[in-house]
């Protein structure tokens, strides 16, 4: 199985004459900053494509409702089928759903479980999670060397454990902190918040409250770093004390680094995904070979670069 690396996804050329063709969409969840932004991506590229309509549905974070859909999809006899999984592990029956009604079957931005068994007509469209949680704290730990940092404490803020990209990135910060450069660092606490603000906030206001020490805190997306920074300051901790990181690149957690409260991101081409996820359905649609892993680089954001990123996602 290849593995062809974009620059961006739009890079994926759709041939082929125009015809009417249907795409099914299944999201996690419509309430989620940086999946609005790949939904939208999906949206506008369709719309730009003559013939093509494309129907997207909120799974509510819900496996069955999710399931339901897809099978909805199938009996409705759409082209092909974009799945964005709220259960990374539950993939291998939505793939098993869409292969033997023979409709083609892309997943987006979440990796399914059954990655390296897909069919020949079903593909995988997002970012290799090895760079981003890698890219997020090799600069956290750069900045905590920069203070003059021999010890380090650090609390991990994990996404749903249900979700492989969780799983990864929380690995990649511990192989991260593995590395001689950066031993130093030792792990406080880590637990889930479900990449969720407010779960974040209400995470660290408890280690907060219990007395729990931390010079960093390294967080697998965007809006739990968000939660993060909203509880040091209702606590009245300065920001200068603390390191903060997040993945995504959102424009809230932009806005949070022009602010100066927020340290690192990391840019996932949200957009960017959404419009291959499209490309690549709709070549299989059509029959034509795609590359099974369409891999979207990551980006290290920080205060010096993040003005190039304020309209991309």
């Amino acid at each position: 199985m290849k593995v062809f690396l974009l620059t961006t996804a739009c890079a994926i050329s759709v041939s082929g004459a125009a015809m009417a063709e249907n795409i099914g969409v299944s999201m996690a969840l419509f309430d989620d900053n940086f999946l609005t932004v790949l939904r939208n991506g999906m949206q506008e590229h369709a719309a730009s494509l003559d013939g093509v309509t494309i129907q997207i549905d909120d799974a509510q974070n819900d496996v069955g409702k999710q399931l339901n859909q897809i099978e909805n999809f199938v009996a409705s006899g759409v082209d092909a089928i974009i799945v964005n999984p709220v259960d990374t592990d539950a993939t291998v029956a939505m793939s098993a759903a869409a292969q033997n009604a023979g409709i083609p079957l892309v997943f987006v931005n979440r990796q399914p479980v059954n990655l390296d068994s897909l069919p020949e007509n079903q593909a995988f469209v997002a970012s290799d999670e090895k760079e981003s949680g890698t890219l997020e704290t090799q600069e956290i730990c750069r900045l905590l060397k920069e203070q003059g940092k021999t010890e380090a404490r650090a609390v991990i803020l994990m996404g749903e454990l249900s979700n492989q990209a969780a799983r990864m990135r929380t690995q990649d910060i511990k192989d991260v902190i593995a590395t001689p450069e950066c031993s130093f660092i030792t792990i406080a606490q880590e637990q889930t918040a479900n990449w969720q603000r407010t779960a974040a906030t209400d995470l660290v206001t408890n280690w907060l409250s219990a007395g729990t020490e931390f010079d960093a805190i390294i967080s697998n997306n965007d809006e739990m770093a968000i939660g993060a920074i909203q509880a040091l300051k209702a606590a009245g901790r300065s920001m200068d004390d603390v390191v903060i990181g997040g993945i995504d690149a959102t424009q809230d957690a932009l806005a949070a680094m022009k602010a100066g409260d927020l340290d690192v991101t990391v840019f996932q081409d949200a957009a960017g995904q959404g419009a291959g996820a499209v490309d690549t359905a709709l070549k299989l649609a059509r029959g034509e070979k795609v590359d099974q892993k369409v891999y979207i680089p990551f980006q290290l954001v920080t205060p010096q670069n993040v003005d190039g990123f304020l309209s991309k996602n």
